[in-house]
């Protein structure tokens, strides 16, 4: 056994959603914690998200005036999800569910102010179980003047939003100038800015906002957190994990951890080896920094098993000239486009899941080449929705054949190397849809997840708008991802299981660290993120167990 250079009780690695969540419950349950972040910056993955939340049957559904309850919400898992083995076991997600309430109302309890996404709803809302809205729930914009310095060292703050965003904005200000409905809800944000400014608050949303009401509660409780510390190794004894090494600044450390070691380090989004390994892709992820998979490794080191590593939070992005992703979400939803494969047909409903057209585009590669693909718009797509690429600047994207431009839809495919012909056709077939309303070939629009990112005057699909008018666009799009959904077994206390499927005691491990309980597919907004925090906080409080049943045995 090495000397230790110091102890505590949990020892927490990462500092997103999972990590902060697991130090908060140990904390609460009156344990010792430190984290430690192997970045320079403290909020991980959750900080540059959405911020959102799937937290079915949270306490206040009634608020909204729905109904929802514990079988609603498992019966749609266990549809949507189907058997993909002990990720998503059946433990796994009535642990998840039976905890949503608890874990709402201590947050709210310790500071946190939660805002309801009424409207989202679910991704499969047409399934047993699925609903209309209000399950997707974020917080309200946070004033990162509450953290004072601290907040300086936040990834948010340079990758973040610096606007007082909510995912519920979102949807509404993506048609901010075709629609009242979006241009109200786009003037409401603005009033928002305007009264932070006013009262001299630096409000953040979205995913900053949420990483930083943790971070607040976490200064709150005094824990500490350690920037530039990355977990390089388990400390096991008798098969038992009682700590871990560290990399600091000033050389490695070995920290004793009585109650055990939390793993909420993130996913391996930016490890290309591993993801042309386990993907068949480089990687174009949005995940920040950092995401290396090297917490993983450290649990397969210490005997762990994993699973689910050929998967991830797949969604069609941009690839820009700098090498980043950017994710494209309203953009091949929205009416008046298509997504085309190189031959130039048609291969997936453009409105579905982001990772269902994820899943889509790489089938689709193994038949005809398919990454990247296209998205083909018409004047009118590009004249009323946003596109975000267009606001960092559409310039580098033209120099860099990303983003081409053409007056007829003959010269784009000509443009695009695709048979003008077999362009035109698909095109035509499409146009035809538009007019009945109804997409034979890929049911676009049919469900209430299709019309979210839809223009409501659109008749009769909000979804279908008819390809005809020039000048005519198009932008490369490739499998891009929210970071990766494979990592070490884990059971319904977080407890990262062997590869005989036993526990290994003493080590814990929550969010893109671990094979997601969502399996290969995402039920709903918040499908990472919730997760994430739940299962950080089983972990935190199953680990305070183990240090109190070894004083009690004293």
């Amino acid at each position: 056994m090495p000397e230790f250079d110091e102890e505590v009780d949990l020892l927490v690695g990462g500092s997103g959603a999972a990590a902060m969540s697991a130090a908060i419950a140990a904390k609460q349950q009156g344990l010792k914690v430190l984290i430690v972040e192997s970045t320079g910056k403290w909020g991980g993955t959750t900080s540059i998200s959405g911020g959102g939340l799937w937290f079915p049957n949270h306490p206040d559904m009634a608020k909204l005036g729905k109904q929802d309850s514990f079988e609603k919400a498992l019966e749609y898992m266990d549809v949507c999800i189907g058997d993909v083995g002990p990720a998503s076991s059946p433990e796994r997600r009535r642990a998840y569910l039976e905890t949503i309430p608890t874990v709402y109302n201590l947050f709210r309890s310790l500071g946190l102010k939660w805002a309801l996404s009424a409207d989202y709803p679910d991704y499969y809302p047409d399934r047993p179980g699925g609903m209309d809205g209000g399950r997707a729930i974020e917080t309200e914009p946070f004033d990162s003047k509450r953290l004072g310095p601290w907040f300086e060292v936040a990834r948010a703050k340079e990758q973040g939003v610096p606007l007082p965003l909510k995912t519920d904005d979102v949807w509404l200000m993506t048609r901010s100038w075709s629609t009242l409905q979006g241009f109200g809800r786009a003037a409401k944000v603005m009033g928002r800015t305007a009264k932070g400014v006013v009262t001299g608050k630096k409000l953040v949303g979205l995913g900053g906002a949420y990483s930083s009401g943790l971070m607040k509660i976490v200064r709150d409780l005094k824990i500490p957190v350690r920037l530039n510390t990355p977990i390089t190794g388990l400390v096991k004894e008798d098969g038992v994990v009682v700590g871990a090494t560290v990399s600091t600044p000033d050389g490695p450390r070995t920290i004793r951890a009585r109650a055990g070691v939390m793993l909420g380090t993130g996913g391996f989004a930016r490890n290309t080896a591993w993801r042309e390994k386990y993907h068949g892709v480089p990687g174009y992820t949005s995940a920040p920094e950092g995401d290396l998979g090297t917490g993983i490794q450290v649990g397969i080191d210490a005997g762990a098993d994993v699973a689910l590593m050929d998967d991830a939070w797949w969604g069609a992005s941009i690839p820009l000239p700098n090498g980043e992703a950017l994710f494209v979400l309203n953009e091949r939803s929205d009416p008046y486009s298509i997504m085309v494969d190189q031959s130039g047909r048609r291969f997936v409903n453009e409105s579905a899941s982001y990772i269902d057209v994820g899943h889509a585009m790489l089938e689709r590669n193994r038949e005809v080449p398919a990454i990247p693909s296209w998205l083909i718009m018409d004047a009118r797509h590009r004249r009323k929705y946003l596109f975000n690429a267009a606001v960092t600047g559409l310039k580098p994207l033209k120099e860099a054949g990303i983003y081409v431009t053409a007056p007829t839809l003959e010269t784009l495919a000509i443009k695009l190397d695709m048979e003008p012909g077999v362009l035109h056709e698909t095109v035509k077939r499409f146009n035809g849809f538009c007019e009945t309303g109804v997409d034979e070939d890929f049911d676009r629009g049919r469900t209430a997840y299709d019309n979210y990112y839809g223009d409501p005057g659109v008749k009769p699909n909000p979804n279908l708008g008819p390809i005809e008018k020039g000048p005519f666009h198009a932008v490369k799009l490739v499998p891009g991802d929210l970071g990766t959904k494979g990592g070490l077994l884990t059971d319904e206390h977080a407890r990262v299981l062997d590869t005989d499927g036993n526990v290994i005691e003493g080590l814990y491990a929550a969010g893109n660290t671990t094979a997601s309980v969502m399996g290969r597919t995402y039920p709903g907004a918040g499908s990472t993120i919730g997760p994430a925090t739940v299962f950080g906080y089983l972990g935190g409080v199953h680990a305070a167990t183990r240090v109190n049943a070894a004083a009690s045995s004293r």
